[in-house]
């Protein structure tokens, strides 16, 4: 049987604020928490989740792997603002002025992207 992907790591600083923009982004919560680590998945704690980690240093760097995300149940543009509002920030790693996706970063800089699809769009295909 092959692996499976169990979570995914983000460091941060302020581990408490990176895990509840994300919980604010996807709609998920909070399943496990220490002084280190706080750990939040879907409600129904389907993997793979997603482990803040407390680390001392700051991000120096574009990330070399990154979530893409894609509107689900409003348009593309009312996602964006959505994240905008939830503390995303607008940031340019090179992706040039007709890019069909967002590039936005998480509160503490790590970048991820809003793809132009919706769900909806990608599930008629």
């Amino acid at each position: 049987m092959p692996s499976q992907l169990a979570a995914v790591a983000i460091d941060a600083i302020k581990p408490k604020v990176v895990a509840d923009f994300w919980c604010a982004v996807l709609g998920w919560h909070v399943v496990e928490a220490d002084s280190d680590v706080i750990s939040i998945a879907p409600q129904d704690k389907t993997r793979p989740s997603i482990d803040v980690i407390a680390v001392p240093e700051g991000k120096t760097i574009k990330n070399r792997l990154h979530f893409d995300l894609r509107a689900d149940g409003i348009s593309t543009a009312e996602e964006l603002e959505r994240l905008l509002a939830l503390g995303a920030q607008r940031t340019d790693v090179g992706q040039g002025p007709n890019a069909s996706w967002a590039v936005l970063a998480d509160p503490e800089g790590n970048e991820f992207c809003l793809l132009s699809r919706t769900v909806q769009d990608v599930d008629q295909d």
